[in-house]
Parts: C-alpha cells; sequence; structure tokens
C-alpha cells in the first residue's frame, strides 16, 4: 500500500528555517521531519511512498538520489574504472521513494490527483510533510477497512494555545487551566483513502480539505479515527524548538521504532 505524502507547500510561519528549503526538510534531532514520518509509517510495514514535490522540490530530490552516499561508508574507486562500494546497509534500506513534481503553486487536491498514476491499490495512505502522531497505523487501517467508507481521517482533541480562566460575576478567577484540551476534533492527517476519490479532485486549484472532503463528509463517506495519543503540527518556529527538545531529551512519543 502507499504512502502518499504532501511536500509541496512553503512553510511561510516557519520562515526561519524554510526560506531556502522546504519544511519537510527542516530538521528534527539532525533528521528532516520528512524522514521522521516516514519511519513512523515504515515501523508498521508501509515503506512505499510518493512524495508530492513543490516548493525546492529538488533539495528533497537530492537527498534521496544522495541517500546512500550520505548514511553509509563507502568505498569509491578512481579512474577509468570508477566504481563506488556501500558497506553496512542502513536501517531504512528497502524503501521505495517516488519524487513526483506536482508544481509550485499546485493546491493539495492537485497534488494528490497529480499522482493518481502512481496509485496502483483500491486503497492508500495520505498525510502532510510536518505533523508528526503516534497512531497506530495497522489499527487504523483496519478500521477503514471495517467500515467500508471511502476515507478514514484521523482526528485529535486540539490542545488551547492558551490558559483558559473561568470568571465569576465580579470578574473573580473561579478556575484556572494552562492550555486544556479542548472540547472538539480537528484532521490530524494520517488518512486511509479509496482511490474512488480521485474522482472528487477537480484540477491543481482543488483544495482536498475544502470541497472534496465536504462532500464525502455530505455523502457520508467519511469517517473519523479518533487518536487520543500524540500529534504535533511544526507550523512556527517555536513548535519546532519544542520538537527538537522532545527528541533530545529522549521523549518523543512519535519514535514508535525504537
Amino acid at each position: 500500500m502507499k504512502v502518499v505524502i504532501l511536500c509541496g507547500g512553503k512553510g511561510t510561519r516557519l520562515r526561519e528555517e524554510t526560506e531556502f528549503r522546504p519544511k519537510p526538510m527542516v530538521e528534527i534531532g539532525g533528521r528532516p521531519i520528512l524522514w521522521h514520518i516516514m519511519k513512523c509509517y515504515a515501523h508498521y510495514g508501509y515503506a512505499d511512498y510518493v512524495l508530492c514535490l513543490g516548493y525546492r522540490g529538488n533539495i528533497i530530490k537530492e537527498y534521496f538520489l544522495n541517500y546512500e552516499a550520505m548514511n553509509n561508508d563507502c568505498t569509491v574507486s578512481l579512474g577509468h574504472s570508477h566504481e563506488i562500494t556501500y558497506h553496512q546497509a542502513h536501517e531504512e534500506s528497502g524503501y521505495r521513494v517516488t519524487l513526483a513534481d506536482t508544481g509550485q503553486e499546485t493546491l493539495t487536491g492537485g497534488r494528490l490527483q497529480r499522482v493518481a498514476k502512481y496509485i496502483d491499490d483500491d486503497t492508500f495512505l495520505l498525510t502532510y510533510g510536518d505533523g508528526l502522531c503516534d497512531v497506530d497505523i495497522n489499527k487504523l487501517v483496519e478500521f477503514h477497512h471495517a467500515h467500508g467508507k471511502l476515507a478514514t481521517v484521523t482526528t485529535v482533541r486540539p490542545a488551547s494555545r492558551f490558559g483558559i480562566l473561568e470568571l465569576s460575576a465580579d470578574n473573580s478567577v473561579m478556575r484556572f487551566s494552562e492550555k486544556p484540551q479542548l472540547d472538539g476534533w480537528i484532521n490530524a492527517g494520517y488518512l486511509v483513502l479509496n482511490r474512488k476519490v480521485f474522482d472528487y479532485l477537480t484540477g491543481d486549484d482543488s483544495i482536498f480539505e475544502r470541497e472534496p472532503m465536504e462532500q464525502l463528509a455530505a455523502e457520508g463517506q467519511l469517517v473519523a479515527y479518533k487518536h487520543d495519543g500524540f500529534f504535533f503540527a511544526m507550523d512556527t518556529y517555536r513548535e519546532y524548538q519544542h520538537l527538537n527538545e522532545l527528541w533530545a531529551t529522549g521523549t518523543a512519543p512519535w519514535h514508535t521504532w525504537r
């Protein structure tokens, strides 16, 4: 089953890190966040990826084209019989990565539509190149097949960015909660889709999270998989720092492959 990862956005809110590289290549613990996402999927046996490239996609291409040399010891024979021998295979041996240019300005639905030709199974996985999660992918896929609909989206409860105060009539603070978990559910990505969702896409200006998902929901074809564990999207420099701190202290919840 293919794993499609949307890697084409410009990451403007993380300009400190994304001015010269795409957001999926911003590093957590010395590795691109994209690498962490791929490791999470591979832990559950999904290691066939389709990367939807856009903004500075050449950097992602170069990363994978040079992956063997940069992640293995190697012996280089110089001269006419130029030859490279790699030693000690890295842990990502066996990954299959399709690098697809989906356009500089293409929106999410359009990027997905452009890679339809690389999806040869009835079911595939989709996520974003900036969100980390400790969801059990196998249980997610089982849930999707069990309900028989076209689309499953992983949902989590968001945490408030601010402390919440409960006030009395005279403005006394009755209760204070620092960044509590809110009641609603949000899209965490980590979707399972039937290839029939391609029929809901309408070209490069299609935003997958708008009309296609709204139509799927209206037709009763979209189901939520509730995840009570960790999810964190890296949108700002502070969030980038937080993820690096979790990794550095050995407390990264998404590190499921250790």
